[in-house]
């Protein structure tokens, strides 16, 4: 099987999972929150297909090495590793800020999602570019 479309898809997914909650959160501040509960459903399934393509693509590929040379390779290892530690620590934040939302235990919802919100930003707007760095910039 070739591999190489998997990196793109991922990032694809990362970026969708970025929009969706960025559009969440606004639709909520809005009051939509039908709305808001399609969008972050929406983003959960997202992000959930991203985790699995990524452990299946790094399953069969192995680890991938970054090119670049100099200072950008601080950077890179910086995102990379803030990237990382953050998205371990987004996918309970995620699970339980779902739950509650679902639940509608909206104030324990709203006490969890003001964390959840800029961290999963953060985690799928830098798998964007982790990958632009290490499949495009500095491939």
């Amino acid at each position: 099987m070739d591999y190489a479309l998997f990196p793109a898809v991922n990032a694809t997914l990362n970026g969708t999972s970025a929009v969706l909650i960025a559009t969440g959160r606004t639709l909520i501040r809005r009051g939509q929150v039908v709305a808001h509960r399609a969008c972050m459903i929406a983003a959960v399934v997202s992000s959930s297909l991203f985790l699995v393509s990524y452990v299946y693509y790094h399953a069969h590929v192995g680890s991938v090495h970054f090119k670049g040379q100099g200072w950008v390779r601080s950077v890179y290892f910086s995102i990379l590793l803030t990237h990382t530690v953050l998205a371990a620590v987004i996918v309970p934040l995620v699970i339980v800020t779902l739950a509650r939302g679902l639940r509608g235990v909206f104030d324990r919802h709203r006490a969890v999602a003001r964390w959840t919100f800029p961290l999963w930003l953060y985690v799928s707007v830098t798998g964007v570019v982790i990958y632009l760095m290490l499949y495009r910039l500095y491939a």
